[in-house]
């Protein structure tokens, strides 16, 4: 059977976390796509929907059947566009679940045709998130044990630290 799934989100940036989750789900389905949201209602992104694609396939390119898209709109729209039958979801904290798994029911509400599956992070990513990355990043502080290399150094220079 062949499956292919989708990881959504922001990611803004990637960390290392969320490649842990890539990699991970790699080994469960046939395709994985990362899928960056354009836009969201409550987030003001760091770096635009260009730059964020970019910093994923430098972080991610070595995986094989891996694909990295930006999308707009509803998630479940682009999963059923895409042939995808599956929204990734990571959950690092008992504190993500109640959200999770409201956004896992409205999504299933607005269409049957996609599952959510929840991962959990290794042990060493669980306290990672793209938010406290960027305000290390903000204040100075080193964010490489967080985030790939090209990803670090388009924070530095973000932030003006270079």
């Amino acid at each position: 059977m062949n499956v292919a799934a989708m990881y959504p989100g922001t990611f803004d940036p990637i960390t290392l976390g969320h490649e842990d989750l890539v990699r991970r789900s790699v080994r469960v389905f046939d395709r994985v796509v990362i899928a960056i949201a354009a836009d969201t209602v409550s987030k003001a992104p760091m770096f635009n929907l260009a730059e964020r694609v970019d910093l994923a396939n430098a972080a991610l390119g070595d995986i094989k059947n891996v694909e990295v898209m930006g999308y707009k709109g509803l998630t479940v729209d682009f999963a059923r566009d895409h042939g995808l039958s599956v929204i990734i979801r990571g959950l690092r904290a008992v504190s993500d679940f109640e959200y999770e798994f409201q956004l896992a029911a409205m999504n299933r509400h607005l269409t049957e045709d996609v599952e959510t599956v929840f991962l959990t992070p290794t042990d060493k990513y669980t306290f990672i998130s793209s938010s406290l990355v960027r305000e290390i990043a903000t204040l100075g502080g080193d964010v490489s044990e967080f985030v790939s290399p090209k990803v670090k150094l388009a924070l530095m220079e973000r932030c003006d630290q270079t």
